[in-house]
């Protein structure tokens, strides 16, 4: 792996270690070792991440729940970047909680509810509705911008049945200010397998908990395998709602 020049300038002598890699390019290092390390999120300008925007949303999150905090951030003529605190404990797919996905769902629900109760929606100042998300799909579809080769294997639907399935969203079940992107990777746990803090938060806003509910739970097919989301649910306490379930993972797949 190339270490992007401006990753590399920020680390300096310090040692660099790909941490993770998004289906967009995006890449993010660890920098450093010990008490002093730090993490760089770098993203190619043809990505259309905006590490600007995440910088807002966790110094905004910070004074209520474990957040990291940016440290730097960049651009030049090949992306953007952004260096923030490292928060303790391992992604809940680390290959040691992979090896124990009873323990790190349990964990993930726990922490999201945790995130929920400790974000003021009163106070937050982005939004995540389902409303605002629509008029971003459609706003996309017109520029051509979404591609359903993507997500056919979820939902056998062109975009236009899919916008039309969107436009009228359920009832909110309760606003709170959600992840934005909860899947299993941005929770993070301690050695003794509790949730420490959540990461990746570039879409946090003001939404129905089952915005955030309706990814997590889908994303523990994908990195656990089949039959882990009534845990999580159950660990978030709140029961199945399969309609409200169906709508934001259609929605999820209609986003940037």
């Amino acid at each position: 792996m190339v270490v992007p020049p401006a990753v590399a300038a920020f680390a300096g002598e310090r040692p660099v270690r790909l941490a993770w890699e998004n289906e967009v390019g995006g890449l993010t290092f660890e920098v450093g070792a010990g008490p002093g390390r730090c993490f760089v999120k770098w993203g190619p300008r043809s990505s259309g991440i905006d590490l600007e925007a995440e910088a807002r949303r966790m110094v905004w999150a910070a004074p209520f729940t474990a957040v990291p905090l940016p440290i730097g951030l960049g651009r030049d003529e090949t992306g953007s970047w952004m260096a923030t605190t490292a928060l303790p404990g391992q992604s809940a797919v680390a290959s040691r909680w992979k090896a124990e996905p009873a323990v790190a769902v349990r964990a993930i629900g726990e922490g999201l509810r945790a995130l929920h109760e400790a974000l003021p929606v009163e106070r937050c100042p982005f939004s995540w509705t389902a409303q605002d998300r629509v008029a971003d799909a459609q706003r996309r579809a017109e520029r051509g911008l979404i591609d359903p080769g993507s997500w056919r294997h979820h939902f056998d639907l062109g975009v236009e049945e899919a916008l039309a399935l969107v436009a009228e969203p359920p009832p909110v079940d309760r606003l709170v200010v959600c992840h934005g992107d909860s899947c299993a990777p941005n929770t993070l746990l301690g050695d003794d397998g509790r949730w420490t803090g959540h990461v990746d938060l570039g879409d946090l806003g003001v939404g129905d908990r089952w915005a955030d509910l309706a990814v997590a739970t889908w994303s523990t097919e994908w990195n656990y395998g089949p039959g882990w989301e009534g845990l999580l649910l159950d660990a978030y306490g709140i029961d199945p709602d399969p309609d409200r379930t169906r709508y934001y993972r259609l929605l999820w797949v209609l986003g940037p």
